[in-house]
């Protein structure tokens, strides 16, 4: 009997032959990574426990991406808890406004997380990492705080579903839509503490940008970690960037699975989640007149340089709705600085969109983006429950960056052809 990527990953940085879905197992870690909400409470705990010192500080990354810069005394004291144990540890990794970004970015961009990784993080979109092949996924400060202390932690062995996406993709469909559609398919608990495999010819085809959205979207299925094999996308990615060595993981040919997905993306168009869950996406011929407030286009979800270039192609020579705001943030430092470089920033700035340095305020309805009552937001971002972004009778809807960007133009939800109906495909 063959074994699932979850399965093997666990079952060789445990030390045995074999592990089993439902089975406790204890690991090792290769990086522990914790942001200015969660980092706080865990370094809290690490200190209540009596431990004096991390269990290598070349392995902890803290990151201040959530309230940065930040915007009352409550998240200044939460960021500075961050820098203070930052500096006493010597943590290698240690970001602060200004240097980093948001998390789920900066680290495979840095080659902080590489493929084969055993990562936790106390975020929930820690998962984004299965894109390299890691085996990553988001944990309580409680257990982030063992983890900094000890270097270990425990799972239990997930069952394992597979998803295999086939077919050409569209025009404008993008890892975000295959990953909205599939949420949309399995529900939002389809995947409810299970491992996500993504493969097939249309996986083969997609960047590493569109599979890091698609994993940093697995949690909102439910599922523990979202898994892509390596392949040469991913060592490309990975070339001149990772700072270990790669551990490659590749499920067998009898793999068992819970559950099989095979879904044809050739049949698919640019996908909108409706509020207040990401399952309930519909697509975009099938959405209908929804104007808009707001428009926010950035998060880790979507807010690397591809997305950018994207949102730019449209925003170019164009002007935001005098109804929208159009807010834009890119995810990194660096993905900053290589906008700048290319123009895009001026592009956006032209447009009439607000441009921030790089914060995850917006998404999650801390700052840089509040909504008020009755306001509609399409975001770019992962989640849009009720209250996510600000009020709670606020409504989000999710989507691309190219949909945003099309949608901030014309004030309204709108598919990216019909503001380039001149473009040559």
């Amino acid at each position: 009997m063959g074994f699932t990527m979850a399965e093997k990953m666990l079952a060789d940085r445990a030390g045995r032959r074999a592990v089993f879905p439902g089975e406790l197992v204890e690991v090792p870690v290769d990086l522990v990574m914790g942001n200015d909400i969660t980092a706080p409470v865990a370094i809290r705990q690490f200190e209540a426990a009596g431990a004096k010192r991390v269990f290598d500080p070349e392995r902890v990354a803290l990151v201040a991406s959530h309230f940065v810069p930040a915007k009352d005394i409550s998240s200044a004291e939460q960021t500075s808890i961050m820098r203070r144990f930052a500096r006493e540890q010597g943590i290698v990794h240690y970001y602060p406004e200004g240097t980093g970004g948001i998390e789920h970015t900066l680290l495979p961009e840095r080659g902080i997380v590489v493929t084969g990784d055993i990562c936790v993080g106390a975020d929930s979109h820690t998962c984004t990492y299965g894109a390299l092949g890691a085996f990553a996924t988001g944990v309580g400060s409680t257990d982030l705080a063992y983890a900094m202390a000890t270097g270990r932690t425990w799972f239990k062995v997930p069952e394992s579903m597979r998803f295999t996406y086939y077919g050409r993709r569209n025009r404008w469909v993008t890892g975000k839509d295959l990953i909205l559609y599939t949420i949309r398919l399995i529900g939002d608990d389809g995947a409810l503490y299970r491992a996500m495999e993504f493969t097939g010819e249309a996986i083969a085809a997609l960047p590493m940008d569109d599979r890091l959205t698609m994993a940093n979207m697995t949690i909102e299925a439910g599922g523990k970690v979202g898994l892509f094999a390596p392949d040469e996308v991913t060592l490309e990615y990975e070339r001149g960037r990772a700072r270990r060595p790669l551990r490659i993981y590749r499920a067998d040919p009898d793999a068992r699975y819970v559950e099989e997905y095979e879904i044809d993306v050739s049949r698919l168009e640019p996908q909108v989640a409706f509020p207040w869950l990401p399952s309930k996406t519909r697509g975009i011929s099938e959405v209908g007149h929804v104007e808009l407030d707001q428009v926010f286009i950035g998060s880790c979800t979507n807010g690397r340089l591809s997305d950018l270039r994207i949102a730019a192609r449209i925003l170019r020579g164009r002007r935001v709705h005098p109804n929208v705001r159009l807010i834009v943030i890119p995810a990194t430092q660096d993905v900053y600085l290589q906008a700048l470089r290319e123009g895009l920033i001026e592009i956006f700035t032209e447009a009439g969109a607000a441009v921030s340095a790089s914060t995850c305020g917006p998404c999650l309805g801390g700052h840089m983006g509040v909504l008020g009552r009755g306001e509609r937001c399409l975001s770019t971002s992962n989640r849009n429950y009720v209250g996510r972004m600000g009020h709670p009778e606020a409504e989000v809807y999710l989507a691309s960056p190219a949909v945003a960007a099309a949608s901030a133009v014309t004030g309204r939800i709108t598919h990216p052809d019909e503001v380039l109906r001149t473009e040559v495909a």
